[in-house]
């Protein structure tokens, strides 16, 4: 093969090593915008501060959730952050979906009496709006045997305090 090609070929394994490389990076700034964007609504109708993405915490949530990919149990990780996690079936759940379902939780939250009403959960709802919490890092894995996906979100400063209002 002449010079010529030899660097022509280069210049295409580059190009597709590239091209690659940012379908990667933009699926994962929409996974991170998808994380975000139902979370920081909910925080701005109450006027707090949004949450921020933190690439250590995420991370840590890439670590915890590839701990459960084998049995995707809906376990916490007992570390030192706020923690929601989400476990659906299939693999069709999007971040957003993950984030709407811990928003939803809104329903049952009453901030008088600081409680959930009618014996359900609101913890994941008050996690991520609790208003000391800056930061927020998020991870999904699909479960082994196509037996769902795993998702789990850790927020620091942690929230959800025993006899503390979340804001």
């Amino acid at each position: 093969m002449s010079p010529f090609y030899t660097i022509i070929a280069l210049f295409l394994i580059l190009a597709i090593s590239s091209t690659n490389a940012i379908q990667k990076h933009r699926g994962y700034i929409n996974d991170i915008n998808q994380f975000l964007a139902p979370q920081n609504a909910v925080r701005s109708a109450l006027r707090l501060r949004p949450l921020v993405w933190d690439a250590k915490l995420a991370r840590y949530a890439q670590w915890y959730a590839n701990q459960r990919r084998l049995d995707c149990a809906l376990k916490h990780s007992a570390g030192p952050y706020g923690e929601n996690i989400f476990w659906g079936s299939g693999n069709g759940w999007t971040p957003a979906q993950a984030a709407a379902a811990w928003v939803s939780e809104r329903r049952w939250y009453n901030y008088w009496s600081n409680s959930c009403g009618g014996g359900q959960d609101c913890g994941h709802y008050t996690q991520v709006v609790w208003g000391s919490t800056s930061k927020v890092g998020c991870a999904r894995v699909t479960c082994f045997g196509g037996r769902g996906l795993f998702v789990t979100c850790n927020y620091d400063p942690p929230g959800n305090y025993i006899g503390e209002r979340p804001y």
